[in-house]
This record gives structure tokens, sequence and C-alpha cells, in this order.
């Protein structure tokens, strides 16, 4: 089992990023052994369908739940679709966001949290 946390930073100790397809950096843990790897987020400066591009490197990396703070509704249909399962929180470390998932303390959303941006 893998979790993807958005963050600010390329650490455990980082902020958790709140905007999913615009975040710095993802944070892949395990969370049964607590290992990580930290992936800039190469699409974050995308012009266009950045939710979708970002859901699908997501998808890739085999995650099963995703913990940010806001997905749009291009984003969500792509996780949805793929089965993982998506968490809304803010204003807490990667880590806190971790150990909340672990104890089942975070707020599963169903349905986007955003609404589409058209440049």
């Amino acid at each position: 089992m893998k979790v993807a946390v958005t963050s600010t930073g390329n650490n455990l100790d980082s902020m958790l990023d709140e905007r999913f397809g615009r975040c710095r950096y993802f944070i892949f843990i395990d969370p049964k052994t607590k290992e990580f790897e930290a992936v800039e987020n190469e699409y974050a400066n995308s012009t266009h369908g950045t939710g979708v591009q970002v859901a699908q490197f997501i998808v890739d990396k085999g995650v099963s739940a995703l913990i940010t703070g806001n997905v749009g509704p291009n984003a969500m249909s792509v996780l949805k679709e793929s089965g993982i399962e998506v968490y809304s929180v803010s204003s807490i470390s990667v880590k806190e966001a971790l150990e909340n998932y672990i104890q089942g303390k975070l707020t599963k959303v169903f349905g986007p949290t955003t609404k589409p941006n058209h440049i």
C-alpha cells in the first residue's frame, strides 16, 4: 500500500500543500514502514489539463490513497475511476496527515472540492 500526500517541501516535516494539481511536491509513503519518496511536481506550471495530468501521474505511481487539500472535478474523476481514495485536510504537516490517516481520522471526499479553472 502506498499513500500520496501533496506537500510544500520534500520531507515529512513539510506542510501539506492544499493545491492538488499545483502542489510543489508529492510525498509517496508506505504507511507501515514510513519509508517515503519525495517527487517534485513537474506539472505545477502547466497551462492546461493540470489536474488530469497530475491525477494520472498519481494513478501510475500505484497509490491507494491521496491526502491533499482540494481536488477539482476532472482530477477527481480520474482518481475515482482508478479506485484511489481521496482525503481532504488543511493546515497540517505531511507527518500529521499520515498519522491521522493511519488512525482513521481523516475526512474522505467523494466529489470535487473545487470548481474547474477555465483559462
